[in-house]
């Protein structure tokens, strides 16, 4: 079977390009060489593979005649990938949500209400409360002497 055929099979890569591509990015080696798309696999290959910056290692135990479910992927691939990798990861995600948690997305009005609250308590207190007709009133009285 081929590589790229193979990844898409065992659910590692969403579609069949998504895998030619990283394969043609030099992100995938068999053996310790990089691969083409075309090339074939066999049981007992170990593949390395380069995915959100953490090396895989991937022994293949048996290849698929097709596309598999996911509770199916044990049965024909073994992960030899380094626990040291796996903890890199987890370090990654949690300096990551130091802020807002994933899929909260923009700042909400309130969240933006405690930020202006924040500006200004914090340094242009002599201004108010967003009075910028005294900020220019100012500057325009300086430019007309």
């Amino acid at each position: 079977m081929r590589i790229d055929k193979f990844l898409w099979c065992v659910r590692f890569y969403k579609t069949r390009s998504i895998a030619a591509d990283e394969i043609k990015k030099n992100r995938v080696s068999l053996a310790g060489q990089t691969v083409k798309s075309s090339r074939e696999v066999k049981e007992g290959d170990i593949i390395k593979i380069r995915k959100n910056q953490i090396d895989y290692q991937l022994k293949i135990v048996q290849i698929p005649k097709s596309r598999i479910g996911a509770k199916l992927v044990p049965l024909h691939i073994e992960d030899k990938t380094e626990k040291e990798q796996y903890e890199m990861m987890k370090l990654r995600q949690l300096s990551q949500e130091h802020y807002r948690n994933k899929g909260e997305g923009r700042p909400t009005k309130k969240d933006r209400r405690d930020i202006d609250e924040f500006v200004v308590a914090d340094g242009n207190s002599e201004m108010g409360n967003g009075d910028w007709d005294l900020f220019f009133s100012d500057v325009d009285a300086s430019d007309k002497d």
